[in-house]
């Protein structure tokens, strides 16, 4: 994809100590630390995840993406012995996945593998330019039953409970990752939320590989999104639309919720900016520097991967001298970074 603007991917880059990637989830879900970053004067503070109530107030809406995990990861065996690991990301076809499998450097077109006691046989149907394979099944695949939950790479502890790698609140299981700005919430935290008068709504995006796939050109601009599937209720919809009208804030838990909400924004009437509307869909929406906000006002995200897409989407909504200031602070006070790790509250 092609463009004459020009900016840096270096420039979104950051050193992390490895002793800061957090291996496992807190206990409780809301004991993690929670940075506070005032968007408007750059100032932070060092809370916990359970203080988050004294900065929402009556009338915000808070908005979750209730998509699941499922449990994605496959293993097979090749005709010599071997093992082969699949990631299933997305069913193109009644039993035909766009899927990553290790080592790829072995499993051609037309190689097969055989999943779970001989009885499921896999072909390698195409490799994709981007090394991705298409891959077929000689029967529906029943993933409850072969998969397991595909944890980060960057995670190496086993997970001994994988409900600690779904959020609480979770629904229809279509994603490959965890929405993880999620994960810090309690029941005991949601009803402190709704009884201060905070509104409570959820959407539904399913996190395929477009979110944490990596940037591989120097110009941000010639990155591509993969595209996601999304669904936004009537009621979901409604409750934003009247929130903007009356001036009350939007606060995305997450980054695929704000993905979400500025898609449908911009996919709106031009005369109605603010407003959006209910429906299934799917985004491609690539967020950077110079993105115009329009419905999201606040925001819950975990630490990201440098010169990941997810960290440009930060830095779009705080700047990046915000950024790299919050990122440094918490690289000092040794926060916990990634999928299990520390959370920030940018308003």
């Amino acid at each position: 994809m092609g463009t004459n603007k020009f900016l840096s991917l270096q420039e979104y880059n950051y050193n992390l100590p490895k002793q800061l990637i957090a291996q496992s989830p807190m206990e409780p879900r809301d004991h993690s630390k929670l940075l506070v970053l005032d968007i408007n004067k750059g100032l932070l503070e060092d809370r916990r995840f359970f203080d988050l109530p004294y900065y929402l107030t009556a009338g915000d809406v808070l908005v979750f993406n209730d998509t699941r995990v499922m449990p994605a990861r496959i293993f097979g065996t090749t005709e010599n012995g071997a093992t082969i690991e699949l990631l299933l990301l997305r069913k193109v076809h009644k039993d035909m996945w766009r899927a990553l499998v290790k080592p790829g450097a072995k499993m051609r077109t037309g190689d097969r593998f055989s999943i779970g006691n001989n009885e499921l046989m896999c072909k390698v149907k195409s490799v994709e330019h981007d090394g991705t394979r298409i891959v077929s099944l000689s029967k529906k695949l029943n993933l409850m039953d072969e998969g397991v939950l595909p944890l980060p790479p960057y995670i190496t502890q086993e997970l001994n409970d994988p409900e600690r790698y779904q959020t609480i609140y979770s629904s229809v299981a279509k994603s490959v990752a965890a929405p993880t700005a999620g994960l810090h919430f309690t029941e005991q935290l949601l009803a402190d939320l709704k009884k201060i008068g905070v509104n409570i709504i959820f959407v539904t995006l399913h996190i395929g590989w477009g979110t944490f796939r990596p940037i591989v050109s120097d110009n941000i601009y010639d990155h591509a999104m993969e595209s996601e599937d999304f669904q936004l209720s009537k009621v979901a919809a409604k409750t934003i639309n009247e929130a903007k009208n009356d001036g009350r804030r939007v606060i995305s838990v997450g980054t695929t919720g704000v993905r979400l909400l500025e898609s449908i924004s911009s996919s709106c009437d031009p005369q109605n900016v603010g407003t959006i509307a209910h429906g299934l869909g799917s985004t491609e929406l690539f967020i950077t520097p110079g993105h115009r906000f329009k419905i999201v006002d606040g925001l819950v995200s975990n630490f990201h991967l440098p010169r990941s897409t997810l960290l440009l989407l930060v830095s779009a909504f705080v700047g990046k001298k915000n950024l790299f200031r919050a990122y440094e602070h918490a690289i000092e006070n040794k926060y916990r970074f990634y999928s299990f790790g520390d959370a920030m509250l940018m308003l």
